[in-house]
């Protein structure tokens, strides 16, 4: 292989002489992967990496896990098709059969499945597409902070503009998620999220609104890009219950919360809803790319090749993807991922009590964010009467400085949210309790350091 002897600074600078200006990763996580197992990474230069990135939680096992490398094997080794359109094979059907199974019931038993082309991003199009051609409306409500891919449709469903500014949007319309850290309309505690559920109550029955009859209301369990905010439980009921009234349909984007990654097989069970649709990509595929849409039975109107992709009979895909999902379900990884979750959790939360410039912990299961505040300059906006005091700015200079002296000291971790002040946790679902404590204390050695460095001491 020409590569075998780079090092990581010779591979480094030839990916920026030759790929696209839009790559991001690079940018914040300068290192070249050599070999991966579990949790760890390790770099062409011999460094060891607690990856907390796991592929943005495609990795629902980690790296190279065991069974997920017996299936592809066995399947490379029999001679099976690897490539099969839409065409059905025993791999498939066993795939559709664990994916049912780690489904609630309630759901499963009135699904349809359609396997959409391997990015997430397609199976949102796919589900738009879906409601769209069943209701016979166009417009689509979605919610600030929320993040559900990058293709046009997909796009004008997203809460940060700047991405979709140059790229024309499709009939999507934005209400305030709630936010319990940074409430949208300024009201805390339980008043906050009853509030957006009564906006969106009153935006779906006002005739002069400025939304016609909406195809469907899409959301995230867990906003993850937005910040790792999750929705109360309460919340997803209200919504529930007002888009069952009202006959609109329920998309729920599972696509980085489902598969046990929130502390349940699906962040949706949480509220104990069945919702009309759900995407899901990332963990599902067994790291590899797959994506999919299932939906109630009674939103199957569409005309066969209403959607494709030449990519969506990925065999080997589907084979690692259903032995993660029954290892998932077998070893109950989602309540592993709870107790894990919530080890790391108080862990972060105790060095937030030592750290003014941590406005927030918060999360579910192992999908947990930091966010970064600068605890000395003047809200955004000032208290008002009857409203609850604004929370401190967000500070992404100092949550970027925490993100780079963690990999320094040997830990992937991601930012994301509003000024891409949250320092963000996906780590595989199997991760050990002690593997939590030494990411723990890798992160609480990169926060002192760049709070430090922030204040002027060297030392």
């Amino acid at each position: 292989m020409p590569y075998a002897d780079a090092t990581g600074e010779e591979l480094l600078a030839q990916q920026a002489r030759r790929e696209s200006s839009a790559r991001t990763y690079p940018r914040h996580l300068p290192i070249a992967i050599d070999r991966a197992r579990g949790v760890e990474v390790e770099d062409v230069d011999g460094n060891v990496y607690y990856d907390c990135l796991a592929g943005a939680g495609s990795l629902a096992l980690g790296h190279n896990h065991p069974d997920v490398i017996a299936e592809m094997e066995r399947l490379l080794a029999a001679d099976r098709p690897l490539h099969t359109l839409d065409v059905t094979t025993p791999e498939k059907e066993a795939f559709v059969d664990a994916l049912f199974d780690s489904l609630p019931d309630a759901f499963a038993d009135r699904a349809k499945v359609q396997f959409c082309s391997p990015a997430g991003t397609d199976a949102v199009e796919a589900a738009l597409k879906l409601v769209r051609t069943a209701t016979g409306n166009s417009p689509v409500i979605g919610f600030q902070g929320a993040y559900h891919g990058m293709t046009a449709g997909a796009l004008a469903l997203m809460g940060d503009a700047d991405p979709k500014g140059p790229v024309p949007g499709g009939d999507a319309h934005h209400l305030p998620y709630p936010y319990a850290y940074r409430q949208p309309l300024g009201l805390s505690g339980d008043r906050g999220h009853r509030a957006t559920a009564r906006l969106l109550e009153r935006t779906l029955d006002d005739p002069s609104g400025g939304i016609g009859d909406p195809a469907g209301v899409v959301l995230e369990p867990v906003q993850g890009e937005g910040g790792v905010v999750p929705a109360p439980a309460e919340w997803l009921r209200s919504v529930r219950r007002i888009t069952r009234e009202r006959d609109v349909p329920l998309i729920v984007d599972e696509i980085q919360t489902g598969l046990g990654r929130t502390g349940e097989l699906w962040g949706f069970e949480r509220a104990d809803v069945v919702p009309d649709v759900v995407t899901a990509s990332k963990a599902v595929g067994g790291g590899l790319p797959l994506a999919v849409v299932v939906y109630d039975e009674s939103l199957d109107e569409w005309a066969p090749g209403a959607h494709a992709g030449t990519f969506r009979g990925n065999q080997l895909a589907m084979a690692a993807g259903r032995a993660t999902i029954e290892h998932v379900l077998e070893n109950d990884l989602h309540e592993h991922a709870a107790r894990v979750g919530a080890r790391l959790r108080e862990r972060l939360e105790a060095l937030a009590d030592r750290h003014d410039a941590i406005g927030d912990v918060r999360g579910r299961g192992l999908m947990l964010g930091v966010e970064f505040v600068d605890p000395g300059a003047d809200p955004a906006t000032a208290p008002a009467e009857g409203l609850a005091d604004p929370a401190p700015p967000a500070d992404g200079d100092l949550a970027a400085a925490v993100q780079s002296a963690a990999l320094d000291r040997g830990l992937i971790i991601e930012t994301g949210g509003r000024d891409g002040a949250v320092a963000r946790f996906l780590p595989p679902l199997t991760l050990a309790a002690s593997e939590a404590d030494e990411i723990a204390d890798v992160f609480a050695g990169a926060v002192e350091a760049a709070t430090r460095r922030e204040q002027g001491v060297t030392a």
